[in-house]
């Protein structure tokens, strides 16, 4: 999520799996005090692409949202493509001439994203995606980042909360857009930090079930400031303690323990676009929220109940490509990076999978694919 991540999990994961072509989508680039750290990223991207695991990816197109004083368009969103030398003829959709063009070389466009041609941009609220079309199966590719829980003692309210609503809003609008009648319908990757949070209630409801609940009101507004749960024997010992930005429970362990599985029960919001996005099973812990704490690369801060905000989501038609028959399991993963290493307070998320290019053509080749959140 930040400028300052360290090259050696992404590289690695690179090399582990050689992937002909990567997508790399990013939110909050320059980090959260981007107007400080924004100056960090364009030595962050030449870095990348002059490091020795990206030596035989030849062509690069490299889409930087840095103009953070236009807030109006400002998304902080980069989104970045990677092409191995091996691949051959692969074309780039271009929506303003609305045709394909042969993608050529390294070329990176930073500052603002308003004219870039090769970016179909949309705003809504606070929810960002520039679309790109690529690659010789023709499918489309979307950076995304919708709303955050802004307050954990509102996300409690109600079951699903207020903010899932909006992202469900957000989101629908996202679909609807990118599958309207303005170009061919092609199969789509929707991946960034989707922010999708478990549902608040239904999970302090399961971790305090035998606890009682004192709330803490501000004297001259009667508004609640904090909620305290206690079990009923144990000497009171505070189970939880809830408040706008904090999610203090008493084990955090509970939601690294076989990944996190217990809990994805609560992982709902997905639920009402099953006809529209796919995912594979998830298999890591919850991607969010991270110590940033260099020492601390597995530890959660006690700031936002853990959830799985980051994901890759695509329609029927890509998950098609994605599970053909050539795809045996070794090479298709849906997993995270640097689980053990600080990687920020969001862990990034991958799948990589194979797909053959032209298919249904005689002698057709087999290229790795791997898209990265």
């Amino acid at each position: 999520k930040t400028a300052q991540t360290d090259l050696g999990p992404p590289t690695s994961t690179v090399q582990s799996h050689k992937p002909h072509f990567i997508a790399v989508h990013c939110q909050e680039v320059g980090g959260k005090n981007y107007e400080a750290s924004m100056s960090h990223v364009d030595c962050f991207v030449k870095e990348l692409l002059s490091s020795d695991a990206m030596k035989e990816y030849s062509r690069a197109r490299v889409y930087l949202d840095e103009n953070y004083k236009s807030q109006e368009h400002f998304t902080a969103l980069g989104s970045c493509y990677f092409l191995h030398e091996s691949l051959k003829n692969i074309h780039q959709f271009d929506f303003k001439a609305k045709k394909f063009k042969k993608v050529v070389g390294k070329e990176i466009y930073s500052d603002t994203l308003e004219s870039t041609p090769m970016l179909e941009k949309e705003k809504f609220p606070q929810d960002y995606f520039p679309e790109v079309r690529t690659i010789s199966h023709a499918f489309d590719l979307v950076n995304i980042h919708l709303f955050h829980d802004a307050s954990n003692i509102l996300a409690r309210e109600k079951s699903p909360s207020v903010y899932s609503g909006m992202r469900q809003k957000a989101l629908g609008f996202v679909l609807d857009r990118i599958t309207d009648q303005r170009f061919e319908k092609v199969p789509y990757f929707v991946f960034g930090d989707f922010n999708f949070r478990l549902d608040t209630r239904q999970v302090i409801e399961s971790l305090c079930s035998t606890a009682t609940m004192q709330t803490v009101r501000v004297g001259d507004t009667n508004e609640v400031e904090k909620l305290i749960f206690r079990e009923s024997e144990n000497d009171r010992e505070v189970v939880l303690q809830l408040e706008k930005k904090l999610f203090n429970y008493i084990n955090q362990d509970v939601f690294r323990e076989n990944n996190g599985t217990l809990f994805l029960q609560f992982d709902s919001e997905l639920s009402c676009f099953k006809e529209r996005l796919h995912e594979l099973e998830i298999s890591f812990p919850p991607s969010y929220p991270y110590s940033e704490d260099s020492s601390q690369g597995k530890q959660y801060m006690d700031t936002r109940c853990p959830a799985w905000c980051d994901r890759v989501l695509m329609s029927a038609t890509a998950k098609d490509l994605v599970l053909k028959p050539e795809n045996e399991e070794k090479y298709l993963v849906y997993d995270n990076i640097g689980p053990n290493v600080c990687m920020g307070d969001h862990k990034p998320v991958y799948l990589s999978f194979r797909l053959t290019a032209g298919a249904g053509k005689p002698n057709a080749n087999k290229h790795k694919c791997c898209n990265v959140q």
